[in-house]
């Protein structure tokens, strides 16, 4: 009977992601289905982490986050927990043996996220790492199903991809960031001074990135490569749309992609990834 539990825990993680992210939805769908479960638990973990030190502002952050570190790693040590989220989350971790340093460092960027940063190069670095290329990792464990060769040998792309995208998210979301949460994640920049020069040398770095994690997506294995491709695919497309969004209207409006446009780029993507080398 505890499969039941088990089936309603993964489902659970699926609607999170669903409601709170359309574009890694589809992405998560061109994976292949064996792969789509894990994704989710991975997706609604750090999606729930990420709510705590964003959205609940009329409670103790501080609190509750440290709640949830606890209940996490009671969770892998019970192998078990009555929270749908966990426990979706833990069998994966213990299926795909995640490495329990991959989720401490992630728990530590979102305890960045609670204090008032002025973020330099050595920060900047420590959170991304923490808040978006360890996450790759853990995906990467799932991609690559436990083969520790294949692991090591994509691990430098998958946490180049991951910090490309949450690059582009700084971007995308600097408006609230600021504006609502009092963040500025690059290193040295001053929000009153941020100007189309900051915004290009930004830009040059998430392009060099995106250059090298693509050849990193090459590599995947074939059950993976097109559902992270897709993504791939999103966030170069939102991308291309700030490089054309001036710094100005960057910090005060939020640039987003129209589900239409994500449903066009799925296919013209699997007509790209069907006649191309990937």
């Amino acid at each position: 009977m505890k499969k039941l539990f088990d089936d309603l825990s993964y489902k659970v993680s699926r609607e999170t992601t669903k409601q709170y992210s359309t574009s890694f939805s589809l992405g998560i769908m061109a994976l292949s289905p064996k792969l789509r479960n894990p994704i989710y638990a991975v997706y609604g973990y750090v999606r729930l982490a990420d709510e705590i030190v964003d959205s609940f502002h009329d409670y103790d952050k501080q609190k509750l986050l440290s709640r949830y570190k606890e209940e996490t790693f009671q969770a892998l040590e019970d192998k078990i927990s009555l929270n749908p989220i966990l426990q979706a989350f833990q069998e994966t971790v213990h299926q795909y043996r995640i490495d329990y340093s991959l989720i401490h460092q992630f728990l530590k960027s979102m305890e960045m996220d609670l204090q008032k940063i002025d973020y330099n190069s050595d920060l900047y670095k420590e959170y991304i790492v923490g808040s978006a290329e360890v996450v790759g990792l853990m995906c990467l464990h799932i991609f690559t199903e436990g083969n520790a060769t294949e692991f090591e040998r994509l691990k430098p792309y998958a946490m180049i991809l991951g910090s490309a995208f949450q690059k582009v998210n700084f971007l995308r979301d600097m408006k609230d960031d600021y504006q609502i949460l009092g963040r500025c994640y690059f290193p040295n920049v001053d929000i009153s001074y941020f100007d189309n020069t900051v915004k290009s040398h930004i830009e040059k770095e998430i392009e060099e990135e995106f250059k090298t994690a693509l050849e990193g997506i090459k590599k995947l294995p074939g059950s993976a490569r097109f559902g992270v491709y897709l993504a791939f695919r999103y966030y170069i497309s939102l991308f291309r749309k700030i490089k054309k969004t001036s710094a100005s209207k960057i910090i005060n409006q939020r640039i987003r992609i129209s589900n239409g446009k994500k449903l066009s780029l799925m296919m013209s993507s699997y007509v790209q990834y069907k006649t191309s080398l990937l």
